[in-house]
């Protein structure tokens, strides 16, 4: 059967509505590059500890796993115009406090466990409108261009936050995060107002019910575990750049995100929709194996292309969350996408706590080969049960019936 012609990134700019939620996801992700760094590096020096720079930097997705079982029947049924503005100004109040002179470093792990709680409810507000903006056949391509924004915002971020931290303050970077912040709020008050996808009102029952129908079906199970342990372990590795080499760890993290940015722009737009879903596991592995090497510590430039080449990787979640789309029911597209957001981010701060916790007993370049042997693990193991499971592949994109369990 013949590709079907996908959306061009012009025809999304054409598209109502689609220019206000991009640049304000645009403005946000600035935000949490800078505030991220400037934040990891003040724990850094105040403490000279792995694992509380890695937790202050990816502490707020420990929350997540919280927001996901309790409020995230929010995404469907509340309006997203407000509710992202409302995330945005939130997260620029609770940025503007870590930037306090004399802040304890235990309250500013508690203001970043509280961002993270705020935070677990706007992947699937966001996604949600997404898929209601685009449609279910132009969400990949939308969200392959979300991808590679957010890649060109973390080198800017990571590139220019990596200089005003050495040349000004770690809390002069988290003032200018907070005024990024109130930036992303203004620009999302520009979205046409539209009702929740889904009426009444959030409640803990409704997040149970929605979670718990997502995760009786096997094929969504094996997706869902697919976005999230691989993904988090490697982001485990990359919580570990500032203690690993803290005058590179701008540059570490902004080939990172060239890296994620080459592979997104390769599976969204240039390799041909028959070709996606042979990619999802090869691009898991790859993920994770360079990482391996840094166990020998390298010299810089060589761990730069590495990191690099890692991050092109990170294009299997498109292959993934295509998938995903295409097993959910549309009624429940923002809570399922809000789902994958949430269990990610959970995973990769744990990750990050554990990655933190193994460069404390031995260093960080070990840390970082365990973690990444450990994501090669569990990509093994997904892979030989989805394919016991389903002869197709199990993890590829199909729009067979959902099978429960």
């Amino acid at each position: 059967m013949p590709d079907t012609p996908r959306k061009t990134y012009t025809d999304l700019f054409r598209t109502p509505g689609f220019s206000p939620l991009f640049l304000s996801s645009s403005a946000n992700i600035a935000a949490q590059t800078v505030s991220g760094l400037a934040l990891g590096t003040l724990v850094f020096r105040a403490t000279n500890s792995p694992l509380l720079s890695a937790v202050s930097m990816f502490g707020p997705a420990l929350a997540q796993v919280l927001g996901a079982t309790f409020f995230l029947s929010g995404a469907d049924r509340l309006p997203p115009r407000a509710t992202l503005a409302g995330l945005s100004l939130s997260f620029a109040a609770a940025t503007a406090a870590l930037a306090l002179p004399g802040l304890p470093v235990w309250a500013m792990l508690v203001i970043v466990l509280v961002e993270g709680l705020i935070a677990s409810l706007g992947g699937g507000v966001r996604w949600g409108l997404l898929t209601e903006i685009l449609a279910k056949d132009g969400y990949l391509t939308g969200r392959s261009l979300f991808n590679m924004m957010s890649g060109l915002m973390q080198i800017a971020g990571y590139a220019t936050g990596g200089v005003l931290v050495t040349v000004l303050s770690p809390r002069l970077c988290l003032l200018l995060a907070a005024a990024l912040y109130g930036t992303s709020a203004a620009l999302a008050l520009r979205l046409t107002r539209r009702p929740p996808r889904v009426a009444g009102r959030p409640s803990v029952t409704a997040t149970w019910r929605a979670n718990a129908l997502l995760w009786s079906a096997r094929p969504r199970r094996h997706v869902y575990l697919a976005l999230w342990i691989p993904n988090g372990l490697v982001v485990g590795c990359e919580s570990l750049f500032v203690s690993y080499d803290p005058r590179a760890a701008g540059t570490l993290f902004a080939c990172g995100a060239l890296g994620m940015l080459a592979g997104d722009v390769a599976i969204g737009r240039l390799l041909p929709a028959r070709l996606r879903p042979r990619l999802g596991i090869p691009l898991l592995a790859l993920l994770a194996a360079p990482y391996l090497v840094l166990f020998l510590r390298p010299p810089l430039p060589l761990t730069a292309v590495l990191v690099a080449l890692a991050s092109v990787g990170f294009g299997a979640s498109l292959v993934q969350q295509e998938r995903l789309v295409a097993l959910t029911p549309e009624e429940l597209s923002g809570h399922a996408l809000g789902l994958h957001s949430a269990g990610m981010l959970t995973l990769q701060g744990l990750s990050a706590t554990l990655a933190g916790t193994v460069a404390q007993f031995t260093s960080p370049a070990t840390a970082m080969s365990v973690m990444a042997l450990a994501s090669l693990t569990v990509t093994l193991t997904l892979t030989v049960a989805s394919r016991r499971d389903a002869p197709d592949g199990g993890l590829l994109p199909t729009r067979a019936a959902v099978r429960p369990a």
